[in-house]
């Protein structure tokens, strides 16, 4: 691999890999549709051209994949739009990457498997999804495996990490650090699997570059599982944040649905903070070798640092 297209590069799994390809020396295109968020990000690193598009636009895209080696999707858009975007932009990188005869490398989320029956899944768990959005994801992903394209989907747990804003942990950091009242999403009992951006990109590089990897779809864990609890003490320990962490509740969520968009489509997904999906990367390692996970002590810290710059 020479040269990657990463779309969603504004993101933070996008951000993520934009920069494991670079440490990579491997040459890269940043899309997005925020040109100045990009500029700030990678205006001082080498390798990196800046490409503002829309991916739905198939010329801009035609344009950005043509001369690069393998596409990586890393889009994501609000959930109150993903009914009507996911497909439009799944079919469009589809039908690009078949007309130049790329591979495609998708960022995928744990919402297509069934509800867990409390231990953790392998590739082969069913996919029966309990949610409107578990049920995209998996159209999303029949989709890109029934097409004529060289692909592979990487599922994650929640991510966490430098540039990963709309994510739960960031939320939580942000009253942190702005000295707020903190609030952390589900009960802080319940342990949970998140992984650091870093640890996912590097993991989704090392399959891109595996031949078997294509046509499949593959688990990538965290660092194990974690309660809030455990999260807090970290954080407060790398802050010095005295004030306590309530807890946001399903109702919580419920009510502000009400006049939030956001908030209301998130209430389905809720299940996921007291039922959680922890994945298997078994599969993976035998093809990959170890994957490389960051003790959460360490990728906490990171994260802070990057926020608070």
């Amino acid at each position: 691999m020479k040269k990657a297209l990463v779309l969603g590069a504004s993101g933070g799994m996008g951000y993520a890999l934009v920069c494991e390809l670079l440490s990579r020396e491997i040459e890269v295109i940043a899309f997005a549709r925020n040109k100045d968020k990009m500029q700030r990000l990678y205006e001082s690193k080498a390798l990196v051209t800046i490409f503002e598009g829309d991916v739905c636009n198939r010329e801009q895209l035609s344009e950005a994949v043509a001369s690069v080696d393998i596409i990586f999707h890393a889009i994501n858009v609000p959930y109150q739009e993903w009914s009507e975007k996911q497909p439009m932009i799944m079919r469009a990188i589809l039908d690009v990457a078949k007309q130049h005869h790329k591979k495609l490398a998708i960022v995928d989320n744990i919402y297509a498997y069934e509800k867990s029956n409390g231990t953790s899944i392998n590739e082969d768990y069913p996919k029966n999804p309990p949610t409107k959005k578990g049920k995209i994801r998996l159209d999303l992903e029949q989709m890109a495996k029934s097409s004529d394209v060289t692909m592979f989907l990487a599922h994650f747990p929640d991510f966490y990490g430098p540039n990963a804003e709309n994510t739960q942990i960031h939320y939580f950091l942000q009253g942190v650090l702005q000295n707020k009242k903190a609030m952390f999403i589900g009960n802080q009992e319940v342990p949970r699997e998140y992984i650091y951006t870093p640890d996912g990109a590097k993991a989704m590089v090392e399959l891109s570059l595996k031949e078997e990897a294509y046509g499949h779809h593959w688990n990538i864990p965290g660092s194990g599982v974690i309660t809030g609890e455990e999260i807090v003490s970290i954080v407060k320990e790398n802050t010095g944040y005295q004030k306590s962490v309530s807890t946001v509740t399903k109702t919580m969520i419920r009510f502000l649905g009400l006049f939030d968009g956001g908030m209301r489509e998130f209430v389905e997904m809720f299940y996921l903070n007291e039922q959680p999906t922890v994945l298997s990367g078994k599969r993976t390692e035998q093809l990959i070798g170890p994957l490389p996970q960051t003790p959460y002590q360490d990728g906490l810290k990171a994260t802070i640092l990057h926020m608070s710059r």
